[in-house]
């Protein structure tokens, strides 16, 4: 996989790295987000040992790391016989690794699962053997609930040794352009209204394919990686996928409310509480509110939300058409995706929705970037109430400063109507009222009409044109 970014996460571990001391660091994050490649440009050219556990027993484990060691240490015996206990390998590492050591022990929650003990286990070697060594153990894992039960929260077996931790996220669009920095705005764009910033799925896509052909292959193609990532992921990460495929599908399809989720799915509301807040962990779903409420955990106006852009084309592309996908009649779907013209002779595309969608999620980003031009941001988001609603609002409480913005993928320049309604919208909105200083933003795929360039000079309104922000004299 190719190594983009990561720049702050690569200089903690290195800060640590150069400290004369023994380490114990957390790495966790969701599949695919990029940990192992993270930890294997760290380790590189350094002394260390690399361990991807699985399933399989605590024995064939502890045989399998005793090889890897025992290769490292060119030590013959222990790659014949391999280590008894986990005890037994942290004895071992204090007599061997007298210098500098990395162990790097990917995938940790799977130990757990075969063996409850093992953290505390793994809490009496750091104590007992490795605490006043110079090695530096890495424990990474991909169940964000169980690293954190494990080894984070006050109640975790490892809390209170671990001397640092790195919660790796999705890259953000600018940091994911890097991947395929001679595409355009727009053509990157759609990549990632498919694959948002997971570098797994990045690196699938070839940059000297279409578009359409790398959906095809990469996607389409029942013996793609990608074509049963979902399902792959829901098994390997849940015990009961089939509920959880269920509403993922409910939340992909238009049913947002905690209500509509329920009737769709048939859960009992304190079973899909407890689903939901499983998804939450994985960062598969989460609630999304408007940015004005005073306390989010208590809205009723939250509604849940698909977070995995890969996710949300995969239910509205492979899951709903894979009869025709199995058959490989892509020309179908294809037509479901960019269908073609409507009465109104207008490009009548689903996939221009999910582009908008993600269009959407690139604004919130620009519009974090400009805290310099506007103001320092508490929150962003989304705003709506009733039938209205406004793409994007920026806050602060302190300062009582308020943005206001909407973001439009369309082929259209945007004209002084979206400002004037985009003016009707705010003035509803409950925050302040009288108190509060307003600015507003408008961003665009197309550009702006003359009209709206002139209003936004006489009420210093910020224009973005696609990604870059407009510079009036």
């Amino acid at each position: 996989m190719k190594f983009i970014n990561r720049k702050t996460e690569l200089k903690a571990l290195e800060s640590k790295w150069r400290e004369d001391e023994p380490q114990f660091f957390i790495v966790y994050g969701k599949r695919r987000v990029g940990k192992t490649e993270l930890i294997k440009q760290f380790i590189k050219n350094k002394p260390a040992v690399y361990f991807l556990a699985d399933r399989r027993t605590t024995v064939e484990q502890l045989k399998e790391l005793g090889r890897i060691v025992g290769e490292y240490f060119k030590d013959d015996i222990l790659i014949k016989n391999g280590f008894s206990d986990w005890l037994e390998v942290f004895s071992y590492l204090k007599n061997k690794a007298t210098g500098k050591f990395i162990l790097a022990i990917d995938e940790y929650p799977y130990l757990v699962e075969s063996d409850s003990s093992t953290s505390s286990l793994f809490q009496k070697g750091w104590d007992e053997y490795l605490k006043d060594s110079k090695t530096f153990v890495i424990l990474s894992g991909s169940s964000i609930a169980m690293m954190e039960s494990e080894a984070l929260i006050h109640k975790s077996p490892l809390y209170g040794r671990r001397t640092g931790q790195s919660l790796i996220k999705p890259l953000k669009f600018k940091e994911s352009w890097e991947f395929f920095p001679e595409k355009n705005f727009d053509d990157f764009l759609s990549i990632y209204a498919i694959t948002g910033g997971m570098p797994a799925y990045l690196t699938q896509f070839d940059p000297k394919l279409t578009l359409k052909k790398n959906i095809e292959l990469k996607i389409f193609d029942k013996t793609s990686f990608l074509h049963n990532e979902v399902e792959f992921t829901l098994k390997d990460e849940l015990r009961e996928p089939k509920n959880y495929l269920s509403i993922l599908k409910a939340i992909a399809w238009g049913k947002r409310k905690f209500g509509e989720i329920a009737n769709y799915t048939g859960l009992q509301k304190n079973v899909l509480n407890k689903y939901l807040s499983t998804l939450a962990n994985l960062e598969l779903a989460d609630k999304e509110y408007p940015p004005t409420e005073d306390k989010p955990d208590k809205s009723r106006k939250s509604l849940y939300r698909i977070a995995d852009n890969f996710f949300i084309f995969w239910f509205q592309y492979i899951f709903q058409y894979r009869s025709y996908l199995e058959i490989e009649n892509y020309d179908f779907v294809f037509k479901k995706m960019f269908g073609g013209l409507n009465k109104n002779n207008s490009a009548n595309s689903s996939f221009k929705m999910l582009e908008a969608l993600a269009y959407e999620k690139v604004c919130q980003e620009i519009l974090s970037g400009l805290e310099k031009e506007i103001f320092s941001f508490e929150r962003i988001g989304r705003w709506w109430e009733n039938e209205k609603e406004i793409d994007i609002v920026g806050l602060n409480n302190e300062t009582k400063e308020i943005i206001f913005g909407e973001c439009k993928w369309s082929e259209k320049p945007i004209g002084a109507n979206i400002y004037e309604e985009l003016l009707k919208k705010a003035a509803g909105v409950p925050w302040h009222p009288g108190k509060r200083k307003e600015h507003y933003i408008l961003f665009s795929k197309s550009g702006f009409t003359e009209s709206m360039i002139k209003a936004a000079k006489r009420d210093k309104v910020f224009l973005v044109h696609k990604n870059e922000l407009a510079k009036f004299d």
